[in-house]
């Protein structure tokens, strides 16, 4: 491979988070500013652990998107392949913070986003990436689905093509319309990403390990079973690895998850067995927990063993 260790393409915004926690929204007088959205802050954690990265996106001609390609530049992350869409506003996403397990989440400016505008990627630069991580919610509308899809096949399978499931029912009509363009994209993608709720919207199965071997059954190396306080689940054909969640403090679980699938590819990179590569992507996400933003929490290498060194010794 001579291009990006990491490209990902989808959802990019900007995460306006408030300060005070178990405060809704109404009541809420500070927040903070963070760039957002699932694949970018996937981007932006490999980047972290040392890995060349890029995302293929779109933002509005405006100050917040001014601000996502400085910040993308201040985290490491290649901003080239992030386009302006005239006309469209780069969006925002609200949340509130209740934890341990409550973290409701509002999407603005994303109708249709920029993201979902983008019509085409640099196919060249999509064959050429070591890892290319792609998200369901670029399936969820054209011209997005289409690019998707054409940049898929013109991978071919080659290197490691991840499919992060990131069901999101706000952005599709119906559960059944996800599971129709999911199974579109499952033939061209060597890991799958998922947890539980998006296993049943892309093989209509919540049990861990039969979501698991379906993913499985239809061509994937490897499918990865988040399961929220029962941990993680892997299956990689020559076996099955579970690894139960690390004991953190919860104050934010968005962006967990976004850690984890940068942690992924960095083992993934690394050609880690399954086993670490699984522990050192869980203790990822735990540290993200820990705390409040998702884009400047993403945690370093260095972190993420000194806590599996501690969740060793007891």
């Amino acid at each position: 491979m001579t291009g990006f260790e990491v490209l990902a393409a989808g959802r990019i915004g900007v995460d306006i988070y408030p300060l005070q926690v178990g405060v809704g929204l109404e009541k809420v007088t500070s927040f903070g500013r963070w760039v957002g959205g699932s694949p970018t802050n996937v981007a932006v954690a490999a980047a972290r652990h040392g890995r060349s990265a890029a995302v293929v996106t779109g933002v509005g001609d405006d100050p917040f998107g001014r601000f996502v390609r400085a910040a993308l530049e201040g985290y490491g992350v290649d901003p080239r392949y992030v386009a302006t869409v005239p006309g469209r506003a780069t969006p925002v996403t609200f949340c509130e913070i209740f934890p341990p397990d409550h973290f409701p989440i509002y999407f603005y400016g994303r109708d249709p986003a920029p993201d979902l505008l983008v019509s085409e990627f640099d196919l060249e630069a999509v064959r050429d990436a070591a890892v290319f991580w792609v998200t369901v919610t670029g399936l969820c509308a054209e011209p997005s689905r289409s690019a998707t899809l054409a940049a898929l096949r013109a991978r071919d399978r080659r290197g490691i093509t991840v499919l992060d499931l990131d069901y999101r029912r706000q952005f599709w009509p119906s559960r059944s319309e996800a599971r129709r363009w999911i199974r579109e994209a499952l033939p061209y993608v060597s890991v799958v990403v998922g947890n539980l709720d998006e296993c049943h919207t892309a093989v209509d199965i919540t049990e861990p390990r039969r979501a698991a071997e379906a993913l499985r059954g239809h061509g994937v190396d490897l499918a990865v079973v988040k399961q929220g306080p029962k941990g993680v689940l892997a299956d990689a054909g020559s076996g099955v690895v579970e690894v139960p969640p690390m004991p953190v403090e919860v104050v934010n679980g968005l962006g967990a998850g976004d850690a984890f699938g940068g942690a992924l590819c960095h083992g993934l990179l690394a050609g880690w067995h399954l086993l670490r590569m699984i522990r050192f992507a869980n203790a990822a996400g735990a540290i993200v927990a820990s705390r409040l933003a998702c884009s400047d929490a993403m945690p370093t290498s260095a972190e993420i063993e000194t806590l599996l060194e501690e969740a060793a010794d007891g």
